[in-house]
């Protein structure tokens, strides 16, 4: 199973790729390789929760994207909000060369990335929204421990935000975001995949 993109060394051939995006009306260059989620373009479901996300109201403070990849979530969020301090984490190596690398391609520095399987390197408390397109392929567990986990992460009046397909889990996610946060809403829903929302 080395080879996942949520292990922690994915077993690859690089063959990196460049290639251009718009996120929150600015453009983004990426760089991808091997071994990471969604490498020829950003994914949908990242799409989806940035259109979801940028509708809502946000209270101040600093934003946590949990599995970020090679960080088109983040990066779109800290472009877009040059105000706030944007933590990544991701546990992919790889993912996280290429979130920093990206990070400096686009000139942002408001960015701070590490590595964090859930929320084990995760010191703040009194984040005002906490974002993840978690990695459904890493199982039922991991996913319902970074929804549940963001609970302690967050201030109070913070948001959690997270996109599923509902076909993957968007139905049980939503069932453990009402058990933990004792709310959770469907914000946006777009060919099968659903942004779930909670509030602390």
């Amino acid at each position: 199973m080395t080879n996942y993109y949520f292990t922690k060394n994915p077993d690859v051939i690089h063959d990196e790729k460049e290639w251009t995006f718009e996120l929150l009306n600015n453009e983004f260059k990426f760089t991808t390789d091997n071994g990471v989620f969604s490498k020829k373009t950003v994914d949908f479901g990242s799409r989806v929760l940035l259109n979801a996300f940028a509708q809502q109201e946000i209270i101040a403070g600093n934003i946590l994207d949990v599995g970020c990849g090679y960080g088109p979530i983040g990066l779109a969020i800290a472009k877009d909000q040059p105000e706030r301090q944007i933590d990544m984490t991701d546990v992919n190596e790889l993912a996280l060369e290429l979130a920093k690398k990206n990070a400096e391609i686009n000139k942002i520095t408001n960015v701070s990335i590490f590595e964090s399987a859930a929320y084990d390197n995760v010191t703040k408390t009194d984040y005002a929204t906490i974002v993840t397109n978690p990695p459904i392929r890493a199982g039922k567990n991991v996913v319902h421990d970074i929804l549940s986990g963001a609970f302690d992460h967050l201030k109070v009046g913070g948001q959690l935000f997270a996109v599923l397909q509902k076909k993957q889990g968007a139905g049980s996610a939503q069932k453990k975001m009402t058990d933990v946060f004792g709310n959770c809403e469907i914000i946006l829903k777009d060919k099968g995949y659903y942004i779930l929302m909670s509030v602390k």
